[in-house]
């Protein structure tokens, strides 16, 4: 959330600088990301000056040109070339002098010496457009006779900067989500930190209703929705531009001015956290406002255009006739201010967050007034701000408050009772905590204290702190206004002496295989466990309805727990390839989790969801590019198997002692699916699915591959790492062509062969395979190399033979494999 710093003083007096406020917000609990400084007018008219045109003469080379002298209140007259039809001598004018950045959009160009059809300009006579203070290009800016040379134009036109705060406001703070709410904050760590401050809010005492032309009912049949509902007209108004002051305002903090109710509202919203709205009380029919709820399906035109078709679930702002507004979340096409509406009617009340946060997700709409509301606004300044609203829109819009204010009020917005023991206080925070402190900071909250003895406190907290309704919310404020830092580190540390567990062995494997994975050129990626839902949509390997949903997802594109790391890796290559950054290596650790209808148990919350860890590599792109020593090559899914079996290898883990079959998955476009002997799956690889990449905008081919982390450990809990000396004995390699049916895998092959020989085979690879003329058909030719080796001898050809007719045998038996 952006806030104004000068914006802010207005609450709150203090002396701090900007970087000295955001360092302090920080500091409480409000952390400050970035502080901007801005300008109403870009570039502040740096450089621009007031200047007086002593003499004007026509270019000799042009017949629009104009070459004149120029007073700028110091040194020497400067001769400028000037084309505007309207320039004379004795006008008091604006001029950017040499050196000075004009802006024209994004844009800058900077004020040089130059010759215009060879008479020398020193600088340049300005329009409005061309500073940014208005839109008019007709001629150069001519200011009235007593304007003074040599005056900064930033200060004749009174320009003023400020600096922009970025604020990240946690999801419980929605006390925070205002000017007042910073300031109320910072208040208090300037009241804690000694220092003399005040905090106030414009005063509505001036409120008071002008006539009863203008008399609008108001009924809410649903309370349960809506415990407040507040109105009141202002009749006659003259809606328009807003002042400049105001439009700064908004602009400041990324707001764009619409009119000066509309901005009024936006103003308020901004100010106090109080969102309100804005009829135009001729759309009221009926002279009656209901809020209530319309029939599942009923269609409704939002203000960008769009028919909505509603659930009876959703609260809305009716006339007699027709719904006119989607309560606390978008306005409707036809109800709100234009230029053509003379009578108001202002809207401020408080929604019940659940019903608002449903009603935005079910419509994915987020907006400013529905951020608020389904985080808790203050049910308590509903009325203030209504009054504020309708005295600045008499103000600046004019009219008369033409109603009593209909205030519609079912709920009793008491404040929360808390009972604060200083011995929980002391035991949380760590730290003895004087009490006279404790009470002084609770007071600058605006807490008040109910009562008080030598054990504790008990506090009335006020309704819109809706986070704070115990006594360990207490002490969290309590610590954060105190300050974290001022907590010191103890002296002694107690501690345990603990045994390495299985989360310590799986965190030692993770850190080896990373470096492992690094050292081949990966990057580690993290990506958020929440996903989008839609990703999921006709998957059969992960199947929507297998999917753990948000009840209450911040957007469509955080709805759900991911399933499979698949999708946040895709995400991040499509971010990196959008960038020109295409061949990639990237590898993830993190949990999946998945929802089991079948399981679910009304007395076990839990019996339906599961986790699992994983660890996830993507590999696209090319494998070199650019190199003098290489050729270009692209990536493989076979570089990607390598990997894998590299990983099983690190951690103990022989291909031989695993089942590696093809399979059939809707990710992928080809796959190979790796079991332990068991036939638990320990990883799956592949080339992902085109269908799927288009889904992301994705254009080179992606290899991925799945490693069940949990499971991998389980395979390797009884296996122990040995290292043994490099044998002194030399290996035989032998060579079989073996003609096969085409359905036959390498992976059968390569299991027979370790089953006959489990001692003295070490290797079995494929170096060649053939398909076409001169073989049978339905078969394919492999050409395939064992390598032999005895750690403790020579082999001889009476040994190396009769390993390998054993091996052609069984190959013959099993496979039906013949020698070429």
């Amino acid at each position: 959330m952006n806030i104004s710093y000068n914006w802010l003083k207005e609450y709150v007096d203090f002396d701090l600088t900007p970087e000295e406020v955001a360092a302090a917000l920080t500091s409480i609990g409000l952390e400050t990301g970035s502080v901007e400084e801005v300008q109403t007018i870009k570039g502040g008219l740096e450089g621009l000056v007031i200047g007086e045109v002593l003499t004007c003469e026509p270019h000799p080379n042009s017949d629009h040109m104009h070459v004149t002298t120029v007073n700028l209140g110091q040194g020497e007259p400067v001769q400028i070339v000037c084309g505007a039809p309207n320039v004379a001598a004795g006008q008091k004018v604006v001029v950017a002098t040499l050196g000075t950045k004009l802006y024209d959009g994004d844009e800058c160009f900077t004020i040089k010496k130059s010759k215009l059809r060879g008479v020398e300009s020193n600088g340049m006579i300005c329009a409005e457009d061309e500073i940014g203070i208005g839109t008019d290009h007709a001629g150069i800016i001519v200011l009235p006779e007593n304007a003074v040379p040599g005056t900064p134009a930033k200060e004749y036109y009174n320009i003023k900067s400020d600096y922009v705060l970025e604020v990240d406001i946690t999801p419980n703070r929605a006390d925070a989500c205002s000017h007042y709410g910073v300031a109320r904050d910072l208040y208090a760590y300037l009241v804690q930190n000694g220092k003399q401050t005040t905090l106030k809010r414009p005063s509505v005492e001036a409120f008071a209703v002008d006539n009863h032309d203008l008399d609008i009912q108001v009924t809410v049949e649903n309370i349960e929705a809506c415990p407040r509902y507040a109105g009141v007209t202002v009749k006659g108004v003259t809606v328009k531009e807003s002042p400049e002051w105001l439009q700064n305002k908004l602009r400041l903090i990324g707001l764009r001015p619409i009119n000066n109710v509309v901005d009024i509202t936006n103003y308020i919203v901004h100010a106090f956290g109080q969102p309100l709205h804005c009829f135009d009380a001729d759309m009221i029919k009926g002279g009656e406002v209901v809020v209530k709820t319309m029939p599942e399906g009923t269609p409704f035109v939002t203000l960008d255009g769009v028919e909505r078709k509603l659930s009876e679930r959703d609260l809305m702002i009716c006339n007699r006739e027709e719904a006119m507004c989607i309560a606390g979340v978008f306005g409707g096409l036809n109800s709100g201010s234009t230029e053509v509406t003379k009578d108001v009617f202002l809207e401020s009340a408080y929604f019940h967050p659940t019903w608002v946060r449903k009603t935005a997700r079910r419509h994915g709409l987020n907006t400013d007034a529905s951020f608020r509301f389904e985080r808790g606004i203050d049910p308590n300044s509903v009325i203030y701000c209504l009054k504020l609203a309708a005295l600045m829109v008499k103000e600046l819009a004019g009219g008369t408050i033409s109603c009593d204010i209909k205030d519609v009020c079912s709920a009793d917005f008491s404040d929360f009772r808390v009972d604060l023991p200083y011995e929980k206080v002391y035991a949380l925070v760590g730290k003895t905590i004087p009490a006279e402190t404790i009470k002084s900071i609770v007071s600058s909250l605006e807490m008040k204290i109910v009562e008080e003895t030598s054990e504790g406190l008990v506090l009335d907290v006020p309704p819109y702190r809706v986070d704070v309704q115990r006594d360990c919310d207490v002490i969290e404020d309590i610590l954060r206004i105190y300050g974290y830092n001022n907590v010191e580190i103890p002296s002694a540390l107690k501690s345990c002496l603990t045994v390495k567990g299985e989360h310590d062995k799986s965190n030692k494997l993770q850190n080896l295989i990373a470096e492992q994975l690094v050292g081949c050129g990966f990057n580690e990626i993290l990506n958020n466990s929440l996903t989008r839902a839609g990703y999921y949509d006709g998957l059969d390997s992960y199947p929507s309805k297998n999917l753990v949903m948000l009840m209450n997802p911040l957007s469509t594109d955080l709805n759900a727990m991911r399933q499979t790391l698949l999708f946040g890796g895709l995400e991040s290559i499509a971010h990196n390839a959008n960038r020109k950054n295409a061949d990639l290596k990237f590898f993830e650790y993190g949990n999946c989790y998945y929802y089991h209808e079948e399981k679910k148990n009304p007395e076990k919350a839990l019996a339906a969801y599961t986790e699992d860890y994983h660890l996830g590599l993507w590999v696209t792109g090319k494998k070199v590019a650019n190199s003098w020593a290489h050729a270009d090559e692209d990536s493989s899914v076979y570089e990607l198997k390598a990997y894998v079996e590299n990983i099983f290898s690190r951690v103990g883990l022989q291909m031989r002692d695993l089942v590696v079959g093809v399979q059939d998955s809707d990710i992928y476009a080809a796959s190979l699916a790796v079991y332990t002997r068991g036939g638990k799956l320990l990883a799956s690889l592949g080339i992902v699915s085109h269908k799927i990449l288009k889904g992301f905008d994705i254009d080179n081919e992606v290899y991925f591959a799945d490693i069940n982390w949990k499971e991998l450990l389980k395979a390797i809990r009884n296996v122990k790492v040995n290292y043994v000396e490099l044998t002194k004995f030399p290996a035989v390699k032998r060579d079989l062509a073996l003609l096969i049916d085409k359905k036959v895998q390498f992976a059968e092959i390569e299991k027979i062969a370790y089953e006959t020989e489990k001692k003295l085979l070490k290797e079995v690879s494929l170096f060649d395979v053939y398909e076409g003329k001169n073989l049978e058909a339905g078969k394919k030719s492999y050409a395939v190399s064992f390598m032999l080796q005895d750690e403790n001898a020579t082999l001889n050809d009476k040994q190396i033979d009769k390993i390998m007719q054993k091996l052609i045998k069984n190959l013959e038996t099993k496979l039906d494999a013949k020698l070429r």
